[in-house]
């Protein structure tokens, strides 16, 4: 049971506190589409460290992560020894180091998604892959909360993400959400080539636990839309980038 909203919500979203269905279906096309084992992997904006301690225990020891809380790296420092505080947009790591970079729903609350990209381009070998997830423009739900009269409300918000940027930015101005266009605007100008692009539903952990079957069919049911044009709905973007030089 998470302890959210935390007082860092609004800004930084709420990272994964238990390892779950759904953060494991995530973690299996992370390690399909890029090098896990025995690699040197950087895990971008770790939250608390998930992912991070679970390709230390599968994968490798050479994991190093980065989060701009100070209190979400010393928790990420327990399995994850080599975690940092550092902003994506200013990352402490030479070029070229490491072969795989996950960025797990983290460029939707940075200050520079684009200098984010490219400080994650510039860290990245040559051939190493960056995972990265974000949340789609047109899944029915702003899943960050919203603002209404200056006061944040957190929780699940049914259709602002439809709405024109300059209304849906006043009510969410603490975080984005992208369409497929403007994911793929980051990358201009960059050595980084398109390995897989699609958008994925979520795991609904909690709503299985409560409903049961009929949950999960309806999940599983879902899960079969994704590759087709009925994944528009889907709750993120899943992006694999491969350097190219």
């Amino acid at each position: 049971m998470t302890h959210t909203p935390s007082d860092l919500a609004a800004a930084r979203g709420e990272p994964s506190y238990v390892w779950r269905a759904g953060q494991e279906r995530r973690l299996e096309m992370i390690e399909h589409w890029t090098q896990l084992h025995n690699t040197r992997v950087l895990v971008a904006g770790c939250g608390i460290g998930m992912y991070a301690a679970q390709f230390r225990q599968r994968y490798t020891p050479y994991v190093e992560a980065f989060d701009i809380e100070e209190e979400r790296v010393r928790q990420a420092q327990a399995e994850t020894p080599h975690t940092v505080v550092a902003a994506a947009e200013y990352l402490p790591y030479p070029a070229n180091t490491f072969d795989t970079i996950l960025s797990h729903e983290v460029l939707e609350h940075v200050v520079d998604d684009r200098m984010a990209v490219r400080e994650m381009t510039r860290v990245l070998k040559p051939g190493g892959r960056i995972a990265i997830f974000v949340p789609n423009r047109w899944y029915p739900f702003e899943t960050h909360g919203h603002y209404w009269r200056g006061e944040y409300h957190f929780g699940n918000t049914p259709l602002i993400n439809y709405l024109p940027n300059n209304l849906r930015d006043k009510l969410a101005p603490h975080v984005r959400a992208y369409t497929k266009h403007q994911l793929h605007d980051l990358l201009d100008g960059l050595p980084l080539q398109v390995i897989k692009h699609r958008r994925i539903y979520g795991g609904y952990d909690n709503i299985i636990a409560r409903l049961g079957t009929p949950a999960r069919m309806i999940r599983d049911t879902l899960y079969i839309f994704e590759g087709t044009p009925l994944d528009t709905f889907g709750l993120s973007h899943v992006l694999i980038l491969e350097k190219t030089s």
